[in-house]
């Protein structure tokens, strides 16, 4: 009775549990939480940033301020993409793509030729680079002879993805005699506008 006149109505929606976690922006301008891959506008790479996330929603947040926000999803290594957080010049894209390729470059031309596949075969080129990235690191791991063995092994199997070639350089697969695979007559470039077949046969999961 004494506490009645002070209590004010219940609230209309049910309390929402949600976890907070700090994040750095990827060159490919996602954010990670659960294995998933969610986009914020393109200006905000190599940024730290906040991400709230709940079972049902992801909200990214840059000095307090709310830049992006996505309904969670549970698809492990999927990326959630909204258009318009692509940059708007394609020059950004184009710049960030040569520079992936010339580390390939001084590695060897199977190298070049998995990157440049692998950014082809991505809705947008630039949800490759995370993976391209990660190929290239195994060559300090492995060394880049080794890494350049196994993406001969890669292109000649149909296998250009960064978890494929660590199998192979984990089990000494580059190692292994392989027939021989003729040089690829790799792209000097790698527009953003250029997609590749997959794009067309499977939709992205968001």
């Amino acid at each position: 009775e004494d506490d009645r006149p002070a209590l004010k109505p219940l609230p209309t929606a049910p309390f929402t549990f949600a976890e907070w976690k700090k994040a750095k922006v990827n060159i490919d301008y996602h954010v990670e939480i659960g294995r998933h891959y969610y986009s914020v506008p393109y200006q905000y790479v190599h940024e730290k940033v906040d991400v709230r996330f709940s079972e049902k929603t992801v909200e990214i947040f840059f000095k307090g301020k709310r830049i992006a926000a996505h309904i969670r999803s549970f698809v492990p290594g999927k990326p959630t993409t909204l258009p318009e957080h692509r940059p708007e010049k394609h020059q950004d894209l184009e710049h960030t793509s040569a520079f992936i390729e010339d580390k390939a470059r001084k590695i060897g031309p199977f190298t070049v030729a998995v990157v440049q596949k692998i950014m082809r075969e991505r809705r947008y080129p630039e949800l490759g680079y995370r993976s391209c990235l990660g190929v290239l690191r195994l060559g300090k791991r492995y060394s880049n002879e080794r890494l350049e063995a196994a993406g001969r092994r890669a292109i000649a199997m149909n296998v250009c993805t960064y978890r494929s070639i660590k199998s192979i350089l984990e089990n000494s697969l580059d190692r292994e005699s392989l027939a021989p695979v003729a040089v690829p007559n790799i792209h000097k470039e790698i527009h953003p506008n250029v997609r590749g077949s997959g794009y067309y046969l499977r939709k992205e999961v968001g």
